[in-house]
Formats: structure tokens, sequence, C-alpha cells
């Protein structure tokens, strides 16, 4: 990971004695009065990801979060015999390591209740709604990927583990009124879409062998969340985007979200009871698989910074 340090020059050679020292960073560059805004000398290095919390913590320990700056980005490419040796030296490896300002921050960023979350998390329920009607796995499954509801359940499990009411708050509430929004966006479209002759009650009521599972949960709709929530988690924590998408595809949140709707809509409550249990028991999985997984990451963290404190 690239890092770029902004330190006041009376604190410049504490930052360079210990990133010398510490064999997890490579490539260390200095530029002598080059920031103006905080002033001071700019220090730019290559840290190895596993490494990146202890090097994190310690340049916090020395204030420069307050007196300075300090950046950390995920590097592409990066060709470099030194670098090599320096994630040789690290504990672990890349893929495993979580770092956690990364994760915090990316994760917060996606908990705040926003026009665009709510435009996004309703687009996402209407199309839902509509494949409910038409018995269509295909629009379930593109309601599925364009639901951002992923984003405040990760938050809220990063939250929990670090401790951060704030982010707990924000989370529970983009959660409850985006839902709350985007179900009765979905059951005015759905009461719309039926004056104008283009949906009707009987497409409810009828067989829909391909789409009632979403109104009928069991005890696997709670394992295939649960296991949802951890692959989610573990593609945040490893920038994995691939494994993400596919996370969203498999849960059945805003599907059930759009039943609830039209179910609300046509005046069928035993369906709509049926997709709002389906819908928090996928939360409720989603959310303690997140928590879970991330406890164990740490816990993880933490067994293999003692076992390398040990052998040195």
């Amino acid at each position: 990971m690239h890092l770029r340090v902004i330190s006041p020059a009376e604190t410049t050679e504490q930052v360079l004695s210990y990133l010398v020292a510490e064999p997890a960073v490579a490539n260390l560059v200095v530029h002598r009065g080059a920031a103006v805004d905080p002033a001071g000398d700019v220090v730019i290095a290559d840290v190895a990801r596993e490494s990146a919390n202890e090097v994190l913590r310690e340049l916090k320990a020395m204030g420069l979060d307050k007196s300075g700056s300090i950046a950390l980005d995920a590097v592409g490419v990066a060709l470099s015999s030194r670098g090599s040796e320096a994630e040789k030296a690290a504990p672990g490896a890349g893929d495993d390591a979580v770092v956690w300002e990364e994760i915090e921050q990316r994760t917060g960023e996606e908990s705040r209740l926003s026009v665009t979350f709510l435009l996004f998390l309703s687009i996402a329920t209407v199309i839902a709604g509509i494949g409910v009607l038409l018995d269509q796995p295909i629009l379930i499954v593109g309601a599925m990927v364009v639901g951002p509801e992923f984003g405040p359940l990760a938050a809220l499990s990063v939250g929990v583990i670090r401790r951060r009411p704030r982010v707990i708050g924000r989370s529970l509430l983009a959660l409850a009124v985006g839902f709350a929004v985007a179900i009765t966006v979905t059951v005015l479209s759905t009461l719309a879409l039926n004056a104008g002759g283009l949906v009707t009650r009987e497409m409810l009521l009828g067989a829909r062998p391909l789409t009632d599972f979403i109104w009928r949960p069991d005890a696997l709709s709670w394992v295939i969340a649960f296991l949802a929530g951890i692959a989610g988690i573990v593609s945040l924590t490893a920038a994995k985007s691939g494994a993400l998408i596919g996370v969203l595809i498999s849960v059945t949140t805003v599907p059930a979200a759009g039943n609830v709707a039209v179910a609300i809509a046509y005046g069928v409550p035993d369906e709509a009871w049926g997709s709002a249990l389906q819908l928090g028991i996928n939360l409720g999985a989603i959310a303690t698989a997140g928590i879970l997984t991330l406890a164990v990451q740490r816990w993880l963290s933490r067994r293999r910074r003692q076992t390398a404190a040990i052998r040195s």
C-alpha cells in the first residue's frame, strides 16, 4: 500500500527513524518543506498490507493524524525487489489482512442516509416488485445487484466491532428509513401500474413457482444469508469486488421488500407478513455474520502479530 505522510518538521526525524527500522516498509522518500497546508515535510513510502495497521497505529501515536496528515492507498502494480522483501518480512498474507482504518472509512461512507442511497434502493425494490408479479427471476437478480443495502449492513458490523455508536446509529437509520421509503415508493408504483392495466392482483395471487420462496422463509433462508454475510465482509476486507457482486445476488433482501410492497398494495396480508419476516431474517443473519467474521479476523490479526513479536 502507498503511504503518504505530512509531518511537522520537528516530528519528521521520529517518523523516518520508525519507518526505516520497520522491515515491512520500503521505497522511502522525503520531500523537505514540500507541504503547504498543513505545513511540513512530505514522507512517502510503500507498506506491506499485512503491516499497515501497525504502521498507522505508530504514526497516529505520534499525533500525525492531528498535527499533519496520513493517507493510505492501495497500489495496483508495484515492481520493486525492496517492496517484495517488505512483503516477505510482514507476517501473514496480504489477502488475509484487514486494514481497519480503510474498511472503517469505506463502510462509513456507505452508512449515510443520502438521496442516492434512497434512489438506488427504491429503484431496486420497484424492479423486485415487478419481478415478483411477473414471476421473473432475472428481474429479481437485477434488483439484488442494484440494491445498495449491503453497505449499511457492513458499516453496522464494523461499528459494533470498532465500538462506533455513531456509525451503528447511522447504519440502522439508513436501513430503516431506506426500506420504509423504498416499500412506500413500490406500493405507489404498483398501484400506478395497476391503474394503467400493466399489472393485476391476479398476478400476485396466481401460481409463481419461481419466486414464491421470497415470502416463504425457512431455516435455509437464515443459513444462506449468514454465509452471504461472511462472504460479503471478506470481499470488502480483501477488496474483492467480484465476490461482493455474487453476495448481492444470493440474498433476498430487496426482493422481500418488493414482495412486501406489492402484497400491501393488493391487500394480501399473509404474503406481506411472510415477506417482512424473510426481510428481517436476511438482514439479521447478514449483520450477525458480518460481526462474527470481523471478530474472527481481528483475533487472527492479533495472533499473527503476537507470533511475529515472539519470533523477533
